[in-house]
C-alpha cells in the first residue's frame, strides 16, 4: 500500500510539470465541441419539425455524452504511450522496482493515478457543463463518478494491451478501429435506438454506450432504465482489465 502511493505521489510530480499539456483534452475540446455541436448543430435541430433529441435540447442530450466520451479519450491515451514509455523507452518502472516497490504497487499505484486523473478531466468537463447550462439535476454530480467508471472501464484492459506491446504500432490502430468509431456508435452524438439493429447490439456490448447512458441520465434528472445493468457493465469491464493487467504486467516486469 504504501508503495503503491509512492507511485502515486511520482505521477502527482510529474503532473505538476505537465498539466498544462493536458488543457486541450480536458477544457477545450469539450467546450469546442459543445460550442460547435451543441449551438450550432443544435440551433438547426431546434429550428426542425422535432425540435429535441429524445425530449431534450440536443445542448443538453450532447453534453453527458461528450463527458463520459472524454472519459474514454483520456484512459485511452493514458494507457497507450505513457504506460510504453515507463515500461520500454524510459525505463521508469524499472527505477521503481530497484527500490522496495513491487510490481503490484506500481499497479496499484498506476490505478489510482487513473482514477485520479480521470476525475480530474471529468469534473473540469463538468464545470464546462454547468457553464453552458446543460445540468438539469442534483443528481448530476454522479455523472463524474460514472465518467471515471468509463474511463477505467477503457484504461484498464488498454493497460493490460500495452503491457503485451514491444511496439507502439498497434496503439494508432487501437484508436482507428475502435475509440474514434465508438464516439459515433456510442450514444453520443444520436441516439443509439435510432441505428440498424445489429449495430445496436454492437454498440451495447461496449462500455461507453452505458457510460454514456448513465451520466445522460444523472444530467438531464430523468430515470435511467436499466441503471444497474449499465453500471455493472462498466464494473465488470473495469475488473476484467484489472485481473488481466495483473497478468501482464508483472509478466513483462519480470527480471
Amino acid at each position: 500500500m504504501i508503495g503503491a502511493l509512492h507511485v502515486l505521489e511520482h505521477h502527482l510530480t510529474v503532473y505538476r510539470r505537465t498539466w498544462r499539456g493536458s488543457l486541450f483534452v480536458s477544457f477545450l475540446s469539450p467546450l469546442l465541441f459543445l460550442a460547435a455541436m451543441g449551438f450550432g448543430l443544435g440551433s438547426l435541430i431546434a429550428r426542425g419539425p422535432v425540435r429535441t433529441v429524445d425530449g431534450v435540447s440536443y445542448l443538453a442530450f450532447l453534453a453527458p455524452g461528450l463527458l463520459a466520451a472524454t472519459a474514454m479519450q483520456i484512459g485511452y491515451v493514458e494507457t497507450t504511450y505513457p504506460i510504453m514509455a515507463r515500461i520500454q523507452w524510459l525505463r521508469t518502472y524499472d527505477g521503481m522496482l530497484a527500490t522496495p516497490i513491487g510490481v503490484l504497487d506500481v499497479l496499484a499505484g498506476e490505478f489510482g493515478w487513473l482514477a485520479l486523473r480521470l476525475a480530474l478531466g471529468s469534473g473540469v468537463f463538468f464545470l464546462v457543463m454547468l457553464i453552458f447550462g446543460t445540468v438539469h439535476s442534483g443528481l448530476a454530480l454522479l455523472a463524474i463518478v460514472v465518467a471515471v467508471l468509463t474511463g477505467l472501464a477503457f484504461a484498464a484492459p488498454i493497460l493490460a494491451f500495452t503491457a503485451t506491446q514491444r511496439t507502439d504500432n498497434s496503439f494508432a490502430l487501437l484508436g482507428r478501429l475502435l475509440i474514434t468509431p465508438l464516439y459515433l456508435l456510442g450514444g453520443v452524438f444520436f441516439p443509439i435506438h435510432q441505428l440498424p439493429q445489429l449495430i445496436q447490439g454492437i454498440a451495447w456490448l461496449t462500455p461507453l454506450a452505458h457510460g454514456v447512458a448513465l451520466a445522460r441520465g444523472l444530467a438531464v434528472g430523468g430515470a435511467v432504465p436499466g441503471a444497474g445493468i449499465h453500471l455493472a457493465v462498466l464494473l465488470v469491464y473495469a475488473a476484467i482489465g484489472i485481473v488481466a493487467a495483473r497478468i501482464t504486467l508483472p509478466r513483462r516486469l519480470a527480471p
